[in-house]
């Protein structure tokens, strides 16, 4: 590739990165609801979470909003009834399930393909009937009434939009973090094991501790998803936990670009936002909707948003070269 095309790429790149950070930066100012650009972040989160472990190491986890729940109630119960601080409740909630994706990761790491995308499902049906039936979770109703509090005892979160960018900040943090894993020497092991596995295999690597640890990442970062959603909304339900908020993140995924770094965040802001703006218009049909929109994507568009835009510049390139 010539440099200046090259030089050409990066630097459109880094423009579209920081006009991206500049709406979110001003989006509370335009008039967008604070509430719902977090609850879009929360979930860009969680999809760049479920995308770290489907797009960059190639296991398909049909349970994850079990852990995105789990992280919800475990925060819920330490801010509202162990009385401790936002940040402690959010440290508590992501810990807790990253330990629960470590539990089920040993079980369903042993496994490949549709097995281990089987027994995610098998799991996380069992802890939501947990969740159903635990006496703190509040059943049906769910964990209502999680207060907000102060920030290590000194910022406090009652505010939307002071929250809204400690959330915003906890997001591009953990974006900058899920691209240093990419680009790092495990993060290259990772799309090996993705592109070929007896070759990883062959090369001596321990593919099962690699894919263990990625499981583990992938489940930890959505935990803190939902650590951040029950603060931002107050609430924890079973919705959290449910198998079709596991389906929504696949969605998610593939709609923005599977294997690509911003797909996952342009998916999200997709779903949640369709799902806020007809709710209300369509009521059941948005999930008819959004189901021909997925359809659509896999027929027209398989790479999806992102990964058809480089593909798209990755032939112009090599017309350009010819």
């Amino acid at each position: 590739m010539p440099e200046s095309a090259q030089a050409a790429l990066t630097r459109h790149a880094r423009w579209a990165w920081a006009a991206g950070l500049a709406f979110l930066l001003a989006a509370p100012f335009i008039g967008v609801y604070p509430i719902f650009m977090m609850k879009m972040l929360c979930f860009a989160i969680f999809a760049c979470a479920f995308n770290l472990l489907l797009g960059y190491t190639g296991l398909l986890s049909f349970g994850h909003a079990a852990y995105l729940g789990a992280a919800a109630y475990f925060t819920g119960w330490l801010i509202k009834a162990a009385g401790l601080s936002p940040e402690l409740g959010i440290l508590g909630g992501t810990l807790g399930a990253g330990a629960l994706g470590l539990v089920v990761g040993l079980i369903a790491i042993r496994r490949q393909g549709i097995y281990f995308a089987m027994i995610t499902l098998a799991m996380a049906q069992m802890i939501f009937f947990l969740w159903l039936q635990a006496p703190f979770t509040g059943g049906e109703d769910g964990l209502q009434g999680v207060p907000r509090g102060k920030l290590f005892g000194l910022l406090s979160l009652e505010s939307d939009l002071t929250l809204y960018f400690v959330v915003l900040a906890v997001f591009v943090a953990v974006f900058l973090a899920i691209v240093r894993i990419v680009h790092s020497p495990y993060g290259q092991v990772l799309k090996a094991i993705r592109e070929n596995e007896p070759r990883a295999i062959s090369l001596g690597y321990d593919v099962d501790r690699y894919k263990l640890l990625a499981f583990v990442l992938s489940t930890t970062l959505a935990g803190l998803a939902g650590s951040l959603k029950t603060v931002v909304l107050g609430f924890a339900t079973l919705s959290d936990a449910h198998w079709s908020l596991s389906g929504e993140v696949v969605l998610m995924t593939l709609l923005g670009g599977m294997g690509t770094f911003a797909g996952p965040v342009l998916g999200a802001f997709t779903i949640i936002g369709l799902q806020n703006y007809l709710a209300d218009r369509v009521g059941a049909w948005v999930t008819v909707i959004i189901g021909a929109i997925f359809v659509v994507c896999v027929v027209g568009f398989r790479r999806g948003y992102v990964g058809e835009l480089l593909a798209w510049q990755q032939r112009r390139r090599i017309k350009d070269e010819g």
